[in-house]
């Protein structure tokens, strides 16, 4: 099976093939003060992807989406591309949490991404929610923090890990994970906001 994932949570654009007999993973970074790229760069690391991969969008098999928490314009786009490319390659279309693919660049970690706002987003029993600082270290129980929150709020933790690749979202954990996903339709797939957005509608 030929999976292509990507995530766009973070301020990173992340994308991830499988298949083939290849694992390509790409990714663009914004430079420090520069705005995340997700609407310029998706779509050409997608190409770039496939075209290392030596495969065609009519081979995709199966297309995985972080859907989150994250930030509300990165997974707007993340879920608007992903349905649109799956609806063109024919492809499935799977959810993937962005927690957990952080979650799997270290067995036993606490994942924590910087939610904004004076808050951070984390796994609790399994499931994503919004944390105040104070809260971190209690929740994480010991644990070893990853993930930009991590960093951001290390002074709450007892650890945080050192290596400096355990911290960003990887193209291949998200691949592995669609590939263990449940296939859903494409007007299923949603971003998991887990709290109400910025802008409030006037009454």
């Amino acid at each position: 099976m030929i999976v292509l994932a990507f995530d766009t949570a973070t301020a990173d654009t992340v994308v991830g093939l499988i298949g083939a007999g290849k694992t390509v993973e790409l990714r663009h970074e914004p430079a420090p003060g520069e705005r995340p790229g997700h609407a310029e760069q998706l779509l050409p690391l997608c190409r770039a992807a496939l075209e290392q991969a030596g495969v065609d969008w009519p081979q995709v098999d199966r297309i995985g989406v972080g859907i989150g928490p994250g930030t509300f314009t990165g997974l707007r786009i993340g879920v608007a591309t992903g349905r649109a490319l799956a609806q063109s390659a024919g492809a499935e279309v799977v959810p993937i949490s962005t927690l957990r693919a952080l979650a799997a660049n270290l067995d036993g970690a606490f994942p924590v991404i910087d939610a904004r706002r004076g808050e951070a987003f984390v796994l609790v029993d399994g499931e994503p929610r919004a944390a105040k600082p104070d809260e971190l270290g209690a929740l994480a129980a010991g644990r070893t923090a990853i993930g930009d929150g991590g960093l951001l709020y290390a002074g709450r933790f007892d650890d945080v890990a050192e290596d400096p690749g355990v911290h960003r979202i990887r193209g291949a954990a998200l691949c592995v994970l669609a590939a263990s996903a449940e296939p859903i339709g494409r007007d299923e797939l949603l971003p998991d906001y887990v709290r109400d957005p910025d802008a409030k509608p006037r009454a």
